[in-house]
C-alpha cells in the first residue's frame, strides 16, 4: 500500500502495542505499523504489551502479505546485561525481514554492520536529531530515515529536506514529552526507572506550584504538555518533505486507535485526490471528542509558550488503563552509609593507582573560571548553556582564560543543542585562535563538524552513553574520552568501566540538568499573578517548582531561553571515590554551573584533596552535609 503526492511518497505510520491490537490496525488505512518486542523498546512498564519472537514473525507476514510495511522499535539504550542477548535477536530480525528498526542506541548501528545483517535502520526521536550535520553523520553511517526531534518545526524539516536525501517521520498525533528528546534523566535518577530505556515514571506529570523571587504562582500542571495533533495540516506537513505520518500510542487501545487512524488516512486520501478543495476541518470534532487531554500543535509552527500545556484531565494519576498509578512526588533519596558500603564492595577493580584520578569542572561564567584556573583543577570546561544572569563567555573572556591556564586545560562546552544558526556562530567563534585544548561535545554532529581542528574531542553526558560498546562507537567517530551516562545503575556502571576501550569520565558532584526544555517555564511568572510569601531561602533570580510533596526543583534559564531542571540534592560519590578510580574512572567531574565561588572553592578542595589521598594512600576527607542533603542519584540502584 503506498500513497503519493506530487511524486512524493505519504505513509501514515500506525503504532501497536500487542499482537491482538496489531491484527486489527494492519486491517486500516495505516500504511505501516510500528511496535517492539518483549525487550528492547521503549514500551517497557506493561507485560500484557509487545510481542513475542512468534508474533513478530507472523506480524511481519500479515503486513507483507496486505503490502504494508513494519518497523520493530529496538529503541531503548542498552545495558550491559542486554549486549549479552542483542546479538540474537538481531539475528532473528533480520531472519523475520521487517522493513525497519528504529534505533536510538547508536552502538547498533555498528553492531549490525559489523553482523553484515540486512536491516534497515530508522533514527529513532530519542537520538534527538535536529541539525544537518548530525543528518549527515547518520547517513553515512547507513540511517535512511529520522523521526524528527520534536521540538523540530516543519520550517526547519523543509529547509533540511532539500540538502539531504534523509527520509523525515514526524510525530502528528499523540502523547509529547516537554523534555527534548533522550535529555529528561529523572525517573532514573529518582526511581531507578529510565525513560531512556522505556520505564518513565513520568515526573513531567506531577502538580507543582513555582516561586520566584518571594512569589508563589499556582502553576498547577506547569511540566505537562497537551498531545499533538497535526490532522489540520496535512498540507503542510507534505510541503515540508515529511514522507511518515506518525501516531503515537503504542500504549493505547485499539478503540482509542480506530477513530485517530480513520480520520488521518481518509484526510490523507482526499487531500491527495483533490488539494484545491481540500476541507481541514472535515473530522477534526471525533479527533477532539475522542482525546484525554488537549490538542495541540507542539514546535510545528514555532515555539508554542505556555499554549502548549494541558490543564484536561492531568495529574490523575491514571497509568494507561490498568488503573495503577504512574508515579506520585517522592524524595531524592538521602544518602546512606549502608548504600555506600556496597558500592565500595561492588566497584572494585585493578587499575594500578600511579598518579591518581583527574579532575574536570563545568563552570558557568568567568569567575568561576578564574578561581578553577587559580586552584590547578586540570580541565575545565566553560558551559556553552551559560545559565542566567551571567551572560556567555565572550572571545576576550576566553583568550584572557587560556593565555594564563598554565597546566590546566580549557574546553569550550557546546550547547546541549545545536541548530544550524549554532553551527554558523561557532564556526566563526572557532575560526579564532582562542587557546582552546578541546570542545565538550554534547550531540552526534557536533564531531564530525569539529575534529579537523584539531582540538580534544571529549564526549558530555548528554551523549546518553550507557554500554562500552556506544563508547567504542564514539571512539571511532573521534571523541578522545566519554561521560558515562548519569542514569547508569551500580552494577551496569561497574561493568561499563571494566569494559571501556576508551577513558571514562564520571560526574561524581553537583546538581547536573535531569530535564532539559526549550519550553520556558519562566513565562508563568508573567502570566500569572504571584502571590506574595514571607521571606524564603530560594536563590533570587531562579525559579523553583514545588510538587504536591512539598520538595524543591530548581529551574534554570539559560542564556538562550531554555530550561534546566536541576536535581534537589547535591550528587556526591566523594565517600567512594577511591573504589570509582580502581574500577576505571580516570576523570572525576565536579558539575559546578550553579555554584557560587565560594561554594566551588570549598567542593575543589575537597576532591583535590581526595585526589592527593588515593595516590598518597591517606585519610580520604570528609564533607559537612549540604542544605539539601546528599544523593547517590542512579548508583542508588542494582
Amino acid at each position: 500500500m503506498s500513497r503519493f503526492f506530487n511524486g512524493q511518497e505519504v505513509e501514515l505510520l500506525a503504532p501497536a502495542g500487542n499482537f491482538e491490537i496489531f491484527k486489527e490496525v494492519i486491517q486500516t488505512g495505516a500504511d505501516a505499523v510500528y511496535f517492539g518486542g518483549k525487550n528492547f523498546n521503549m514500551r517497557m512498564h506493561r507485560k500484557d504489551f509487545n510481542f513475542t519472537q512468534e508474533e513478530i514473525r507472523q506480524a511481519v507476514e500479515m503486513a507483507h502479505a496486505l503490502n504494508k510495511k513494519v518497523y520493530i522499535t529496538v529503541n531503548n539504550l542498552l545495558s550491559h546485561e542486554d549486549l549479552k542477548h542483542i546479538e540474537d535477536y538481531l539475528v532473528f530480525l533480520n531472519e523475520v525481514g521487517p522493513d525497519a528498526l528504529i534505533v536510538q542506541d547508536v552502538c547498533l548501528i555498528e553492531k549490525i554492520k559489523e553482523m553484515k545483517l540486512d536491516l534497515t535502520i530508522h533514527a529513532s526521536v530519542m537520538m534527538n536529531v535536529h541539525n544537518l550535520p548530525m543528518i549527515k553523520t547518520l547517513r553515512n553511517l547507513g540511517v535512511t530515515r529520522i523521526v524528527a526531534s520534536r521540538e523540530m518545526s516543519l520550517a526547519q524539516i523543509k529547509a533540511l529536506h532539500v540538502q539531504t536525501d534523509m527520509e523525515f517521520e514526524y510525530f502528528v498525533h499523540g502523547d509529547m514529552c516537554i523534555a527534548h528528546g533522550a535529555q529528561c534523566t529523572y525517573s532514573g535518577m529518582v526511581f531507578g526507572q529510565s525513560s531512556n530505556r522505556g520505564r518513565c515514571m513520568k515526573p513531567c506529570r506531577w502538580g507543582y506550584k513555582a516561586i520566584k523571587d518571594n512569589k508563589l504562582y499556582d502553576t498547577t500542571y506547569p511540566l505537562a504538555v497537551k498531545d499533538m495533533a497535526m490532522y489540520s495540516h496535512i498540507p503542510e506537513l507534505i510541503d515540508a518533505g515529511v514522507v511518515s505520518f506518525k501516531i503515537e500510542g503504542r500504549m493505547r487501545s485499539m478503540d482509542y486507535l480506530a477513530t485517530i487512524i480513520k480520520a488521518y488516512s481518509e484526510a490523507i486520501d482526499r487531500y491527495i485526490q483533490d488539494p484545491i478543495d481540500y476541507n481541514r476541518e472535515q473530522d477534526l470534532a471525533l479527533l477532539k471528542a475522542n482525546r484525554n487531554r488537549d490538542l495541540s500543535t507542539a514546535y510545528a509552527f514555532g515555539k508554542p509558550g505556555l499554549q502548549n500545556i494541558n490543564r484536561r484531565y492531568e495529574g490523575t494519576g491514571k497509568f494507561y488503563s490498568t488503573g495503577k498509578v504512574f508515579s506520585q512526588p517522592v524524595e531524592e533519596i538521602e544518602m546512606k552509609e549502608e548504600r555506600l558500603q556496597v558500592i565500595r564492595e561492588v566497584l572494585t577493580g585493578n587499575q594500578v593507582i600511579t598518579k591518581g584520578p583527574e579532575l574536570t569542572i563545568r563552570v558557568n561564567d568567568y569567575e568561576s573560571a578564574v578561581l578553577a584556573l587559580s586552584l590547578g583543577v586540570e580541565h575545565i570546561y566553560l558551559s556553552g548553556d551559560t545559565y542566567e544572569p551571567s551572560k556567555p563567555f565572550s572571545v576576550a573572556q576566553i583568550k584572557d582564560l587560556t593565555t594564563r591556564k598554565a597546566g590546566s586545560k580549557i574546553y569550550l562546552a557546546l550547547p546541549r543543542m545545536m541548530y544550524e544558526e549554532d553551527f554558523k556562530v561557532y564556526h566563526h567563534y572557532l575560526s579564532q585562535d582562542l587557546g582552546l585544548d578541546g570542545l565538550l561535545i554534547t550531540e552526534l554532529g557536533a564531531i564530525g563538524e569539529y575534529k579537523h581542528l584539531g582540538l580534544e574531542l571529549i564526549g558530555d553526558f548528554s551523549l546518553n552513553v550507557y554500554n562500552a560498546e556506544m563508547a567504542k562507537f564514539y571512539q571511532h567517530q573521534g571523541l578522545e574520552r566519554i561521560t558515562l551516562s548519569i542514569e547508569s545503575p551500580l552494577y551496569n556502571t561497574r561493568d561499563f568501566l571494566a569494559a571501556s576501550s576508551m577513558p571514562v569520565e564520571v560526574i561524581v558532584h553537583g546538581r547536573p540538568a535531569v530535564m532539559y526544555m526549550e519550553h520556558d517555564l519562566y513565562d508563568n511568572t508573567k502570566a500569572l499573578a504571584g502571590a506574595e510569601l514571607d521571606e524564603t531561602h530560594y536563590k533570587e533570580g531562579i525559579l523553583y517548582l514545588i510538587d504536591d510533596k512539598g520538595y524543591e526543583h530548581p529551574i534554570y534559564r539559560d542564556c538562550k531561553g531554555r530550561n534546566h531542571m536541576l536535581l534537589t540534592k547535591e550528587l556526591a560519590y566523594l565517600p567512594f571515590i577511591e573504589a570509582l578510580y580502581k574500577a576505571g574512572a580516570t576523570y572525576f567531574r565536579i558539575e559546578g554551573a550553579s555554584y557560587n565561588c565560594e561554594e566551588l572553592e570549598h567542593i575543589i578542595r575537597l576532591y583535590q584533596a581526595a585526589q592527593k589521598a588515593i595516590v598518597q594512600k591517606e585519610e580520604m576527607p570528609q564533607f559537612i552535609r549540604g542544605e539539601k542533603g546528599y544523593t547517590l542519584g542512579a548508583l542508588q540502584f542494582d
